[in-house]
């Protein structure tokens, strides 16, 4: 808890918010105030807003979703976990996850969630959608949470989404239906995923899940090169 202090900086305490999402219950620790924590030098330098303080209702469905899905044993990867909600519900199910924000505060809240609900922690690391390191790997199942709220997300997401799902493997992105999200699904379409989008919803307000399927590639012939 004092580490999660520390990155506060006494602007703000911390609250616990009891979650249900209809596939799990959550006790998740989060600043009692996101708003207390803007700062005009931050934002001056490159436009961060506390975003990930907030307990948001996509980040709710996109648990409830995680935890009805068989994620044992699968390599699963969040961008921008937040305090963490999805991150849990992935670790609670049984999967090996990295955790990934562009705060180091919503790592530390992530890793406290983390521990406090499931008793493990997950990998986590800074991650910069304008510079993701060229060496990320691949997994077999990228998920996200009201991330395309500004259009330089929307770009930056479907740039960055394909190259982290691997042959067969998957992406969830749940979103408010934001106006940013129309192109973020074009560019995906594009770079050959199929989607399907079912709607539902959590803490009063309508949630998109859009599932993303990247088909296999396929596997040449046996011979196949070869001169006959």
């Amino acid at each position: 808890m004092e580490e999660l202090l520390s990155y506060l900086g006494g602007r703000t305490g911390i609250e616990e918010t009891v979650v249900e999402t209809g596939s799990g219950l959550y006790r998740v620790l989060r600043p009692a105030s996101a708003e207390a924590l803007l700062d005009d030098a931050e934002f001056d330098q490159d436009e961060r807003i506390p975003y990930w303080a907030e307990l948001w209702p996509s980040a709710i469905a996109l648990a409830g979703c995680l935890g009805r899905m068989q994620l044992a044993g699968r390599r699963l990867v969040e961008l921008g976990c937040g305090v963490g909600l999805a991150t849990v519900a992935a670790l609670a199910g049984g999967a090996d996850v990295l955790a990934t924000d562009y705060y180091e505060a919503a790592l530390a809240f992530t890793r406290e969630n983390a521990l406090r609900n499931t008793g493990s922690s997950p990998r986590t690391m800074l991650l910069d959608w304008r510079r993701p390191p060229r060496d990320l790997p691949r997994f077999e199942l990228v998920v996200a949470a009201d991330v395309l709220y500004e259009r330089e997300n929307a770009r930056l997401l479907a740039g960055l989404v394909p190259r982290l799902v691997a042959s067969g493997g998957e992406a969830i992105v749940s979103d408010p239906g934001r106006k940013n999200s129309a192109y973020f699904l074009e560019e995906m379409e594009r770079a050959g995923f199929e989607r399907e989008t079912h709607p539902l919803e959590a803490e009063g307000a309508e949630i998109l899940l859009h599932h993303f399927r990247r088909p296999p590639k396929p596997v040449p012939p046996r011979g196949a090169g070869y001169p006959s």
